[in-house]
């Protein structure tokens, strides 16, 4: 059984990863001060989206994560539709977070995209070997992110000047909605943990205040990180590695070298607990995994491709994973608003309409999300009798 204390830590683990090393820096240059309204807008929504977890954690119990909660409220195929889609965020996301890390080690796209292959490749043969990544590990690198982050801003923050706010909004306001586009890779996770609310002895004491605490601790790091980032850094703000350029503020050079290992340990690990999970969602939903490091391969190698050669940005190609995750997203909240009752319904209502719009902000690449997500859902055959979760209540 999980105590609320590794409750809590667990939730905030899935809710951090490398991307956060990077993505400031891009939200920043997308939006550059006003991106800091995004960050606080998307941890509002995140919170909503927090409820609508707690709500299905404690009144369903299922091992099946997103895909039941969304058959829960829409039907055999919309849930197995969010399934695939949460596989395939898994597929497109894994190179492009091996690309964030890869960042920290090498400039040029040319040569962060063949460090990202690189790692890639050595994470795909190791999930083939069956070897995961412990919970204890997991934690542990929590903690150096954590740490990582402290000094970052801690040091960094005597060296902020509040003229670097000035202009806030340099690229109007519709940018908002940009950075919001790419600042969601750092908001997806209360999906990922939610077959763990089984363990809990008491789900319905112990899970409120383990969602409230791990929301209220990622609420604050991530606004004294993306405040910090512009106020320290100011028109540097939009750099590719932001956490190393606080780090050299901090402690100087050597927060280079910091940051380098802090993003490879980061990377490798985060990326190897997905890649686990992502086989066991496979055989769920296809009854085989075979399928899975193939794709993950083709994906990476088109990816890293177009990254390479400068076809495709790196913040443009986040999106993409993204939008599967929000797509998941979607689906959640109209199952939550379809099938719950009281004000729950009306914040899973609001919070599927915020999705909507984020997704709208990722343009051409929430195309692959749509498609994959119409032809699951119009194709897919039941592999069992349709089903509703059986609650606890």
């Amino acid at each position: 059984m999980l105590s609320t204390p590794r409750g809590i830590a667990l939730y905030v683990g899935a809710l951090l990863g490398p991307g956060l090393l990077v993505l400031p820096g891009l939200a920043a240059d997308r939006a550059g001060p006003a991106s800091i309204v995004a960050w606080a807008l998307l941890l509002v929504l995140s919170g909503l989206v927090a409820v609508v977890f707690a709500r299905f954690g404690t009144e369903h119990r299922s091992a099946g994560g997103v895909a039941d909660y969304v058959t829960a409220g829409l039907g055999e195929r919309a849930g197995r539709a969010a399934g695939w889609c949460f596989l395939a965020g898994i597929v497109t996301g894994a190179p492009i977070v091996c690309t964030l890390g890869a960042g920290y080690l090498t400039g040029g796209h040319t040569g962060q995209a063949l460090l990202a292959g690189a790692m890639l490749a050595l994470l795909i043969a190791v999930s083939r070997r069956g070897l995961r990544t412990s919970t204890g590990v997991q934690l542990a690198m929590v903690a150096v992110l954590l740490l990582v982050l402290a000094l970052a801003v801690g040091g960094a923050l005597p060296g902020s000047d509040p003229a670097n706010f000035r202009p806030f909004a340099p690229h109007g306001w519709s940018a908002i909605g940009d950075a919001a586009a790419v600042l969601m890779l750092s908001f997806v996770g209360w999906e990922a943990v939610a077959p763990l609310t089984g363990r809990f002895a008491d789900p319905r004491r112990q899970l409120p205040r383990v969602i409230g605490a791990a929301f209220a601790i990622t609420a604050v790091l991530y606004l004294a990180l993306a405040g910090v980032t512009i106020a320290a850094l100011g028109a540097g703000a939009g750099t590719r590695t932001p956490i190393a350029a606080l780090l050299t503020v901090a402690i100087g050079p050597s927060g280079q070298v910091v940051a380098a290992v802090a993003a490879v340990l980061l990377t490798l690990g985060t990326v190897n607990a997905y890649l686990s999970g992502g086989a066991e969602l496979a055989r769920t939903l296809s009854r085989s995994s075979w399928w899975f490091p193939v794709s993950l391969t083709g994906a990476g190698v088109v990816i890293l491709a177009l990254i390479g050669l400068g076809v495709v940005p790196v913040a443009a190609a986040v999106t993409i994973p993204v939008s599967f995750f929000l797509l998941v997203y979607v689906g959640c909240m109209l199952s939550a608003a379809r099938s719950m009752h009281g004000p729950v319904r009306l914040i899973a209502a609001v919070a599927a309409a915020a999705n909507v719009i984020i997704l709208g902000y990722a343009g051409a690449a929430a195309l692959p999300a749509i498609l994959v997500a119409a032809v699951v859902a119009g194709t897919a055959r039941p592999a069992r009798p349709t089903r509703q979760l059986t609650s606890t209540a």
